[in-house]
C-alpha cells in the first residue's frame, strides 16, 4: 500500500487536516499519514474547530514527529512551510509543494479559508492518484 505523506513543522494543522480529506475522498488503497519536524503537543484548536463545522473529527490525533521511515516509499505533499534546513529528507525526491499558509494565530475565517484550500487540493491529488492507479 502506497503512503501518502503531509508534512508541516507542527503536525497541529495544516497536515492533520490533509489527511483527514484524503482519508475521506480516498479510503482505501493508499495510507495517509501526517507528520512534523517539530511536532507541537496537540493539534491546533482552532483547526479542530474549523473541521468539525464541516463535519470531520481530528480532536483525537496527535502531532507525530517526521521519520525517515515515512517517507520509503511514499508520496510526500510539502504543506508549504519547509525549508531544506527543517527537513533534508523532504528534497530528495517528487514532493508536492502546496504553499498553503500556516493557520496558527489566525482567525477562525483564515483558518477555514485554509482548510477548504487543503481540500480542494487533496480532491486534486486524489483525482491525479485514482487516475494513474487505475
Amino acid at each position: 500500500m502506497k503512503k501518502i505523506l503531509f508534512v508541516c513543522v507542527e503536525n497541529a494543522g495544516r497536515s492533520q487536516m490533509a489527511e483527514a480529506f484524503f482519508k475521506k475522498y480516498l479510503p482505501t488503497g493508499f495510507q495517509p499519514i501526517s507528520a512534523g519536524t517539530k511536532p507541537a503537543s496537540k493539534v491546533n484548536p482552532i483547526v479542530l474547530q474549523a473541521m468539525k463545522e464541516i463535519g470531520i473529527d481530528i480532536k483525537n490525533k496527535t502531532p507525530k514527529y517526521l521519520s525517515n521511515e515515512m517517507l520509503v516509499d511514499s508520496i510526500a505533499v510539502n504543506m508549504g512551510c519547509m525549508d531544506k534546513e527543517s527537513c533534508p529528507a523532504l528534497f530528495v525526491k517528487d514532493v508536492l509543494d502546496w504553499n498553503i499558509p500556516d493557520p496558527r494565530g489566525k482567525s477562525i475565517e483564515e483558518v477555514r479559508k485554509i482548510r477548504d484550500q487543503i481540500e480542494i487540493k487533496v480532491k486534486e491529488l486524489v483525482k491525479n492518484l485514482e487516475h494513474h492507479h487505475a
